[in-house]
């Protein structure tokens, strides 16, 4: 065998090996992790959010895993070492978004997340973090932890919100948290006219509705007077915002009902819509909006430590003076 040729065998044993080292290390890392290509999203303008997401990257990239970064517009140059893509493209290249912010953050990736199936994590950089279970200085270990498989995964119901103008034209949305219906003048109030599966409930004269699922009981819904529903219960709420009468009240109805609003003739009655905060759109006398339980559910998985109760705790403070009483007696 000639000399050139020996060289072109050991040449192609190597590349042999090397093919077979990378194939073996990317089979071990597939096994190794539940999710492989995790997609990150979170407020690029904070930095905040940019200096973790930088970080929390590196560490996952160290690991095997491949990153994808969500960027509808300019990357912080932090950033642009990391494989940046468009909304559609990035939801069909990642099995794990990891959303990194405020509870704000995570709603806005539960819209897309659940139309892809998507399951999604947050980490809290926000100021309560209901739903961000991940603290910051916790944040690449206890994901790593989640993509090996120790997580509790829970399935959130959703609301579809539709407005249908006088025209017939209409308007979808999705909301994990809420639906609400707000008076759009400064100063006035509005007659919200509500219907539950065809059956008229009542005219409430007032600033406005929430419609919440669960999930939203603990947002805007609880601090006009509504219920805290537990998550897994197949149940929304009605909540009245500044009611004029006082014996409007929260109704809790059942996740299945098909609610109706319209809005009563008044000067200056254009009212606003907004789903978990984002505006959808505005409604007149003539429009209606429609809302009810969406085929989309959005999965979210919690670190094996989360614990719904002492969330509750935590962060509504229940019970904190008996527990600095309890403390200092020690």
């Amino acid at each position: 065998m000639s000399r050139k040729k020996v060289k072109e065998v050991i040449y192609l044993n190597f590349l042999s090996n090397e093919i077979s080292y990378i194939v073996i290390k990317k089979i071990h890392i597939i096994m190794k992790y539940k999710f492989n290509n995790i997609g990150l999203s979170g407020y690029l303008d904070d930095q905040k959010v940019v200096d973790l997401l930088s970080i929390i990257e590196k560490d996952l990239k160290s690991n095997g895993l491949e990153i994808f970064l969500l960027g509808n517009y300019e990357v912080p140059k932090e950033l642009n070492r990391i494989n940046t893509l468009k909304k559609d493209k990035f939801l069909e290249s990642v099995d794990l978004i990891v959303a990194i912010g405020g509870d704000g953050t995570l709603l806005s990736a539960a819209r897309d997340a659940a139309k892809k199936n998507i399951p999604l994590i947050g980490v809290n950089l926000g100021r309560l973090g209901f739903l961000n279970d991940i603290s910051p200085n916790k944040s690449v270990t206890t994901i790593l932890d989640i993509l090996k498989g120790n997580f509790i995964s829970e399935e959130r119901i959703m609301l579809n919100s539709e407005i249908t103008f006088f025209n017939e034209k209409k308007i979808s949305m999705l909301a994990l948290n809420e639906v609400s219906i707000k008076a759009g003048g400064a100063g006035y109030i509005q007659d919200f006219i509500t219907y539950i599966d065809g059956e008229y409930v009542n005219t409430h004269e007032g600033d406005g509705l929430i419609i919440a699922t669960p999930t939203g009981s603990t947002a805007y819904a609880l601090s006009c007077g509504g219920p805290i529903i537990q998550p897994n219960l197949d149940a929304f709420v009605i909540v009245p915002v500044c009611p004029h009468t006082l014996s409007d009240r929260p109704l809790v109805i059942k996740s299945s009902s098909l609610i109706e609003i319209k809005v009563a003739p008044k000067p200056n009655n254009e009212t606003h819509v907004a789903c978990d905060g984002d505006l959808q759109g505005s409604i007149n006398t003539n429009d209606k909006l429609v809302i009810n339980i969406a085929k989309e559910k959005v999965t979210l998985l919690h670190p094996n430590y989360h614990n719904y109760y002492e969330k509750l705790r935590s962060k509504l403070n229940w019970g904190y003076t008996n527990r600095v009483k309890k403390n200092n007696a020690k």
